[in-house]
């Protein structure tokens, strides 16, 4: 009993002594190197910063895409913008990408046809296989893990802060791409973080694998870096100021 009385003074005496340290020296708890690199942000939120590379928009043309089996890009180009031509085929990046940030911008047609997932349906492919939904989600019924700001048949969103049809919306997307060992099994799962229009609505949620419209999805071995995708779902949407930072 008495070592253990006396082995506890000690411990007391060390830690007293060390938090009276701390008190009288700052400095030891001050990190000075390395030194963040210095990234110049953009004059919005829309802006790409000085870091991003731009995929499209005020700042970029047609060039980063291309169509489906590689083939030229197959979207109508417009005033800084493009829209998807039904039935022309996905998109998807000539370069490819793994952890990253992501700001994209979309609009679903001001004149509303159809309903549920018929009514302004696209989607943001991570990887080319890991889905965030892009639909008309305003006053527009569906299921809920497949409504605009959905991680598709996988995640809700938090909210639904979906503007109007025909007004522009946009995702700034924080991504984290799976890993696989040599064997080919999963190490960790992708991770999303999603604000809609300025409001979270996917704080950091586990992906359950790649995207599957019937069935249930699951991770397949791919490599550490694929390209960007937007999907042709048949419906007129458009996307602008689209812009990623490698993270």
């Amino acid at each position: 009993m008495k070592q253990t009385s006396i082995l506890f003074f000690c411990i007391c005496f060390s830690l007293g002594a060390q938090s009276q340290e701390s008190k009288s020296a700052p400095e030891l708890t001050e990190i000075w190197a390395p030194v963040p690199k210095t990234v110049a942000p953009g004059q919005s939120a829309a802006d790409p910063p000085s870091d991003a590379i731009v995929l499209y928009g005020n700042w970029a043309d047609t060039v980063n895409w291309v169509g489906k089996n590689d083939q030229a890009f197959t979207w109508k180009p417009e005033d800084g913008f493009f829209t998807v031509v039904p039935y022309a085929g996905d998109l998807h990046t000539k370069q490819a990408f793994g952890d990253c940030q992501l700001h994209i911008e979309w609009q679903t047609p001001a004149e509303v046809t159809g309903n549920g997932q018929g009514r302004g349906n696209s989607g943001i492919f991570l990887m080319g296989r890991y889905e965030l939904q892009v639909l008309d989600s305003y006053n527009n019924s569906t299921y809920s893990n497949g409504q605009a700001g959905s991680i598709y048949k996988q995640h809700m969103p938090l909210v639904n802060v979906c503007r109007p049809p025909g007004e522009w919306q946009c995702y700034d997307i924080i991504f984290t791409a799976p890993q696989f060992n040599a064997e080919g099994f999963l190490k960790s799962p992708a991770r999303m973080t999603v604000l809609q229009n300025g409001v979270l609505i996917q704080n950091n949620v586990e992906l359950w694998g790649s995207m599957q419209f019937i069935g249930v999805p699951k991770y397949e071995k791919h490599a550490d870096k694929e390209p960007l995708l937007l999907q042709d779902h048949h419906n007129t949407v458009s996307y602008r100021n689209i812009w990623v930072r490698a993270l």
